[in-house]
């Protein structure tokens, strides 16, 4: 009988230990939902940019040569005439007093052609000579002419690049760049100087790829300019035809409407009327209903006949202080998991958070203590033993 007891009880054991033990089923948790439902969101562009004048001329000599003297500095205005800089004006000296001496020659030689002329012209009058000889000695007249005009036209030649030896300001302005420093060798049309000429003024801002196609030629733009604080107005002159190599945006030129623009390179803030949009209905979530799911935005949805959640991907748009405007994945009436998204898992049952109402807690009594009589109850055992006693 004990073997019969024992071999039964060996076998629940055996069997008990080989039994799984259940899963421990998911807790339910409390989450916070909302609903989603449209609201008006105004959309505005704005972009910063430079103020810059409309003509930009960099200058530099018509020849080259050695600086040997630079007159204009960097923010300093020069006037339409003024001497800028200058290249060594030896060589080309030296060049026009060859082209001189190369007329006087040639001067010379015409003279003497002419002289000839007039003599055989007499003598062929008189029948001396042919009539082939004379046009020998018209031939060399014409030749010895030909030869002064081009010495002439050379000697202008040098005299011009004598005078390119100094660089001149074409119109007033103001220098924003200096580009070449006494002492260095340039060669010609290599910029010395930038000048930013007086007159209109435009702002110059870079746009990106996507929204380079909604700026059109004479739209209207607000200026707002930072160091004064004060508003402008604009129309759009120019529009780059290419992108940047470097940062793929494209340049926009506006040309301001004052008499009184912005010092040059003052940094001002352009709103496109272009671009702006007010009143439009779009759907918005605060961000703490966002999540990441790899490399998608994702926000859990509820299924209230079932209280689960399941996993929905969005796209952003953009962000409205502390919310995303939302531009698909999601429809007015739908409910969305607004706090605690980091805590949940696909098909997970919910229940919506309901605040409970604090209790009110009555104050505490006041316990008044005798510091008299405390101190005589803590001698009152001390005294005791010696009344005893």
């Amino acid at each position: 009988m004990n073997k019969t007891a024992f071999a039964v009880l060996s076998s629940a054991l055996l069997l008990a230990a080989c039994s799984k033990s259940a899963p421990p089923e998911e807790p339910v948790r409390a989450v916070k939902v909302m609903t989603v439902g449209t609201d008006s969101f105004a959309t505005t562009y704005e972009f910063a940019g430079e103020v810059k004048a409309q003509v930009e001329s960099r200058l530099g000599f018509r020849v080259g040569g050695k600086i040997i003297r630079r007159q204009a500095d960097l923010g300093q205005r020069v006037q339409a005439g003024q001497v800028l800089a200058q290249l060594d004006p030896q060589d080309y000296k030296l060049a026009a007093d060859a082209a001189r001496a190369q007329v006087a020659a040639a001067a010379t030689q015409r003279d003497l052609a002419s002289a000839d002329y007039k003599r055989y012209k007499e003598l062929r009058d008189q029948n001396f000579i042919s009539g082939a000889e004379l046009e020998r000695r018209e031939t060399t007249l014409k030749a010895a002419q030909a030869q002064l005009d081009q010495a002439q036209s050379q000697l202008a030649v040098q005299g011009n690049q004598a005078n390119y030896a100094v660089l001149v300001a074409d119109v007033s302005g103001v220098v924003t760049a200096v580009e070449a420093e006494v002492g260095q060798v340039v060669a010609a049309g290599t910029p010395v100087l930038r000048i930013a000429a007086d007159g209109p003024r435009d702002v110059v801002f870079s746009v990106p790829e996507d929204k380079v196609a909604a700026i059109k030629v004479g739209m209207p733009v607000k200026v707002r300019v930072w160091a004064q604080n004060a508003g402008l107005e604009g129309k759009v002159r120019e529009v780059g035809a290419s992108a940047d190599p470097l940062t793929r945006t494209y340049p926009v030129k506006v040309a301001l409407a004052t008499r009184e623009p912005p010092v040059l390179g003052a940094t001002v803030y352009v709103q496109p009327q272009g671009l702006s949009a007010a009143g439009v209905q779009v759907i918005k979530l605060p961000t703490t209903a966002l999540r990441q799911e790899g490399r998608s935005t994702a926000v859990w949805v509820l299924d209230k006949a079932s209280m689960t959640v399941k996993s929905q991907l969005i796209e952003v748009a953009t962000a409205d202080g502390n919310e995303a405007v939302v531009a698909s994945g999601l429809q007015p009436g739908m409910l969305v998991v607004s706090a605690g998204v980091h805590v949940l898992s696909p098909g997970q049952k919910v229940t919506i958070y309901q605040p409970k109402v604090a209790a009110a807690l009555s104050p505490p009594a006041q316990i008044a203590i005798n510091p008299v009589a405390s101190a005589a109850a803590a001698t009152l055992p001390l005294a005791a033993p010696a009344a005893a006693k």
